[in-house]
Order: C-alpha cells, then structure tokens, then sequence
C-alpha cells in the first residue's frame, strides 16, 4: 500500500535535507595571514598550524592561511606585509622583529600576532606589555635573562670556557644591543664576550675562522629564523673548530649543537594559536596582555661532546630533559 506524502511533509523532508548543506555554506572561514622573513617550512609555522588545529581549526575547511617568505631577502618584508594587508585577513601571524615591525608599518587596524620576537616593548612593537593598545599582541622574549642563563650553562658543562663568542645575525635589530647587555652575566661567570656577526649563510665559516683565531673557546648561537634555517652547518662549523656551542635554536642539539636550552618551539606554537582563537571569537589584540613562554627544554648531545673531546659534568647530565648519545 503507497502512502501519500501530503504537502506540509514534503517540505518538512525537504527543510530538513537543506538545513544541513545551509549550515555548512554559513560556517565562517577564517583568514589568517602569515609573514616569515625566512624561507619555507619553518618549525614554528607549523607548531602554529598544530597549535590552531588542536583548537579546532582546520586548514582548508575553517580557515584559509595566506604564507609569504622573504627568503632572507629582508628589504622585501614592507612589500610582503603591504600585500597581505591587502588581503584584509582576520589575523596577521608574525614571528621575528623584522616582520613585526613591517607590519606595523602596514596597519594600525588588522589584529597581529608575534609568535616570538626579543623585548616587544624595547623593539618598538608595543608599549607596554599588560595592555598592549593598538592591534598587536602575544609573546615576548627577555632574551638577555635567558641567554645569561646559557652562559651559565655554557660554563658549567664546559668549565675550561672563558672566552665566548655570540654569533648574531646583522639584519636583525634586536642584536645591536648585544654582547653589551650580557656583559653582566658574562663577568660573574668569569667570562669574556664578543660579537661575532654575520649578514648571512656565506659568512658562517669567516666567523668560525675569526673566532679560534681570536682565542674563542666557547659560542652562543642567539635565537634568530635565520639561525634556525642553518643550524645544522651552525653546530658542524663549531665542532670543527672544537668550540663548545649554546643555543635555543629548535633542534640545535639535533643537528649537532652540543647544548640547547630554550623554549619549546611547539609550546610557543599552541600559545600563539590561543592568541588567534581568542581574536577570531571577539576579543581585541589591543586588551590582550602580552605573555611570556614558560616552558623550557635542556639537551645535550653527548655524541659532540665526544667530538670535541669534552667531558660532560655528571651532574650536569643529570639535569637533561633529554641526553643524545
């Protein structure tokens, strides 16, 4: 026996088969901008991407992300950040200076996000950390604290050092500063300091060579994307030049550094994420407080160690999160 299906049921079955297809065509995309002064992948792009998907957003179903690279070719971060800001994306995610202050330049009126970029309020990116004002906000670093604290790594595990070089990147501001702001750590751990600077990759093995030849019997890495990129030939120039090396660089001690110390490049990842979530969902970047990474990771590699001939403290290694053997 058919049954007829009046009227009023057929367009209840009807509604019922649209509202599903109508809810998914009003689900809001988001758009998210991200500028980098380096080349692609870069490890803490895609801790941001783990962090945005662990808070529900999935890239080509709610959120469309727009990357552009300068590829070291710093001089082209205005015309990048000028060209996502065209896009009129819903968040702007940086994370050196560098892109940070290109974007600056470029808006006054998109939210931005800076993964990690040195002191944001002495850089100029912000004034004041608890509320921020104007449309930037998210983590900052109070690098001379930190790196004071690899020297004192550095000496410990170490203990003949006594000259350290501190290998800074020339296109990054934040490093005018330096070694002069840890010249304090520096004499109370009976350590003398100097800069070691470089405009780019070609000039890693000038530095290296400059510094044995300066009497430099131990090196800290500064955190830059640049640093990142060649940390690999960064540790294999020190272990040629049998000079204990420090870093937070992600995956230093991978690659061959013999000691890093350092944020957690996914922990920074996830934080940076929150900062989005909560601006896609209303709040202001300007009424956001500015935070600083509280998770740290020690490694060392005892494979270098051997390399070089050093000895590692027990005690030192008993303070590891993790020893490479």
């Amino acid at each position: 026996m058919k049954r007829k299906i009046t009227g009023p049921a057929l367009c209840a079955m009807l509604l019922a088969l649209c509202v599903p297809a109508e809810a998914q065509r009003s689900e809001k995309i988001h758009r998210i901008a991200v500028l980098s002064p380096g080349t692609q992948p870069r490890p803490v792009i895609e801790a941001f991407k783990q962090g945005l998907r662990d808070l529900g957003y999935v890239e080509g179903k709610n959120v469309l992300l727009e990357y552009r690279y300068a590829d070291w070719k710093l001089e082209r971060l205005p015309e990048l950040a000028t060209e996502l800001v065209r896009l009129k994306p819903d968040v702007i995610f940086v994370h050196s200076v560098t892109a940070a202050q290109a974007v600056k330049r470029a808006t006054t009126t998109i939210p931005v996000v800076v993964g990690t970029a040195g002191d944001l309020v002495q850089d100029g990116i912000i004034t004041n950390f608890a509320r921020p004002g104007g449309n930037i906000t998210g983590l900052t670093l109070l690098t001379p604290e930190l790196d004071g604290k690899r020297l004192e790594l550095l000496k410990e595990t170490a203990r003949k050092v006594s000259r350290v070089a501190v290998l800074v990147y020339s296109g990054n501001p934040g490093w005018k500063r330096y070694p002069q702001d840890l010249e304090a750590a520096g004499r109370a751990l009976g350590l003398r300091l100097q800069r070691a600077e470089v405009s780019g990759p070609g000039e890693f093995e000038r530095a290296f060579s400059t510094m044995k030849a300066d009497g430099v019997n131990g090196v800290l890495v500064v955190t830059d994307s640049i640093f990142h990129s060649y940390a690999r030939q960064i540790a294999e120039l020190a272990i040629k030049h049998r000079l204990p090396s420090i870093s937070e660089v992600p995956e230093f001690a991978e690659a061959g550094g013999l000691i890093q110390y350092g944020l957690s490049i996914f922990d920074l990842g996830r934080q940076s994420a929150t900062f989005v979530d909560k601006i896609l969902k209303g709040a202001k970047p300007g009424d956001l407080p500015v935070e600083r990474p509280t998770k740290f990771e020690f490694i060392i590699n005892l494979k270098t160690a051997k390399a070089i001939g050093l000895t590692v403290p027990p005690e030192v290694l008993m303070r590891a999160e993790k020893v490479i053997k």
